[in-house]
C-alpha cells in the first residue's frame, strides 16, 4: 500500500487541524519545516493512508515519532499506546502550563517524552509565539 498522501487528503487533514499540529499544537504559519500528514499507525504496522489514521503534525513532532505507537509510561512502567488524534481528546491527556505541555494520564505522559514536547527549544517557541498572540489560545 502507497503512503504518498495525495493533495486532497492533505488539504483534508490541514484544515481538520486548523492548520495545527495535533501533537502540539505549533501553527503551521511559523515553523521552519513545513507540516505533514502523520501516519498515526504507520504503514510497516498495518496503518493506511486514509484520512482517520492521518494526523497533522509539525516536522518535529512527526520525526520524534516516526513508526511509534507506543512507550513506556514512566510511572507505572507499562507499554502505554501514544495519544491519538482521531481516537482521542487532547484536553484529555494534556494541559498547557504557559508554554509547558503538562501531561494528565499516562498516554500523556509517553506522548510528552517520546515526541519531546518539551524539549527546551520548543518551550521557547512556543512561549514566543504566546507572547506575540501568534500560538492558538486553546486545543480544538
Amino acid at each position: 500500500m502507497s503512503g504518498e498522501v495525495g493533495i486532497a487528503l492533505r488539504r483534508e487533514v490541514r484544515e481538520r487541524a486548523h492548520g495545527c499540529c495535533e501533537y502540539c499544537y505549533m501553527p503551521d504559519s511559523e515553523p521552519l519545516y513545513p507540516h505533514e500528514p502523520d501516519h498515526i499507525r504507520a504503514l510497516k504496522h498495518g496503518g493506511a493512508t486514509t484520512s482517520d489514521n492521518l494526523a497533522y503534525a509539525c516536522f518535529v513532532c512527526n520525526r520524534a515519532k516516526g513508526s511509534d505507537i507506543a512507550s513506556y509510561d514512566p510511572v507505572s512502567d507499562e507499554l502505554t499506546p501514544l495519544f491519538n488524534p482521531r481516537q482521542q481528546v487532547w484536553s484529555e491527556h494534556f494541559r498547557f502550563n504557559g508554554p509547558l505541555i503538562e501531561p494528565l494520564t499516562a498516554i500523556g505522559r509517553v506522548t510528552v517524552l517520546l515526541l519531546k514536547l518539551n524539549q527546551q527549544s520548543r518551550v521557547v517557541a512556543r512561549d514566543q509565539l504566546m507572547q506575540a498572540d501568534l500560538f492558538p489560545a486553546r486545543p480544538h
